[in-house]
C-alpha cells in the first residue's frame, strides 16, 4: 500500500492506494464508483476599506477579527509606543491593541461594540 496526499478544493486528503493485479481489476471494475468529496466553496472575505493617510500617520490595524470592547483614547490624545489604545474581544478573550509608534491620535475609525475584520484600520496615529 502506498499513501498519497491529494488536494481537492483547498482541502488535503490522505489516500491509501493498493497495487492492482489482473484478478482484482475485474472486481474493481464491477464495484460501485465512489464519488470524491464535493469541494465546498470558500466563503468570500470582504477586504477592509483602504485608508488614505496623506503620508501623515501610522494606521493601527486589528490583528484579528473581533468586537471592539473599549476605546481608551480620543482624537488629539498623545500616545506612547506600547500604550493600550483599544480593547478587542476575539474568541472570548480580551486583547489589548497597542500603539505601534509615539504620536497623537489623528482619527478613530471604529466605535465601541463594532465588529472589525482582520487588518481593518482602527485608528490613525500621527
Amino acid at each position: 500500500m502506498k499513501i498519497y496526499k491529494v488536494k481537492v478544493g483547498g482541502k488535503i486528503y490522505e489516500v491509501e492506494l493498493e497495487s492492482v493485479t489482473e484478478n482484482s481489476e475485474k472486481i474493481v471494475a464491477d464495484a460501485p464508483k465512489a464519488e470524491a468529496p464535493k469541494a465546498e466553496e470558500a466563503p468570500k472575505v470582504e477586504e477592509a476599506p483602504k485608508v488614505q493617510t496623506n503620508g501623515e500617520g501610522e494606521a493601527l490595524k486589528a490583528p484579528m477579527q473581533g468586537t471592539i470592547l473599549a476605546i481608551n483614547v480620543k482624537v488629539g490624545d498623545a500616545v506612547k509606543r506600547g500604550q493600550t489604545c483599544v480593547v478587542l474581544e476575539a474568541m472570548k478573550l480580551e486583547n489589548d491593541i497597542v500603539a505601534p509608534v509615539d504620536g497623537v491620535v489623528k482619527e478613530i475609525l471604529v466605535s465601541k461594540g463594532q465588529s472589525v475584520n482582520n487588518q481593518e484600520t482602527i485608528l490613525i496615529i500621527g
